[in-house]
């Protein structure tokens, strides 16, 4: 995705929830704050972002966003599972009424057989409704990171 169409979703997200009255909030990982940074480019954005947490850590996510160590265990923090407790997360933890969470291995360390280096889980919530996407993003750091935040507002986008 370019990113005039990140820009614009961005600026249209704003707008939409200006005129709804609503806010958002986000739990990054592998993004480490890409997707706030978008927002905040973005003049107005104050009206409809609460804030925002980088939970690198598995710590940071158990403690501040309620991931269960459980699940950390049995599925890793790159997975469906932990992103969609992070959405609760952070939801609750911001007061907010969408959300937008992403974990994933940007690499060039830390890939596996099962879980390579560009794997994604992201996601996106409000009220009870859930979406949580996994995508397999092509190459270096950089452009993992990139393409995780683009997914991600551009999935936000197609949410609202």
């Amino acid at each position: 995705m370019k990113k005039n169409n990140t820009k614009q979703n961005t600026i249209e997200i704003i707008n939409t929830l200006k005129e709804k009255n609503q806010t958002i909030t986000f739990a990054e990982s592998c993004t480490g704050g890409r997707v706030a940074s978008a927002f905040t480019a973005i003049s107005g954005a104050s009206a409809v972002l609460n804030g925002s947490v980088i939970s690198y850590a598995n710590e940071i996510k158990s403690e501040w966003l309620g991931v269960k160590k459980e699940t950390l265990i049995k599925y890793g923090a790159v997975s469906k599972a932990c992103v969609e407790e992070m959405l609760k997360g952070i939801l609750k933890m911001a007061s907010a009424d969408y959300a937008i969470a992403v974990s994933g291995i940007a690499g060039p360390t830390g890939g596996t057989d099962g879980k390579p280096v560009g794997t994604v889980y992201l996601g996106v919530i409000y009220k009870d409704k859930i979406i949580v996407e996994h995508h397999l993003f092509k190459g270096d750091r950089e452009a993992v990171q990139e393409q995780a935040k683009d997914a991600s507002i551009s999935l936000l986008k197609k949410f609202l």
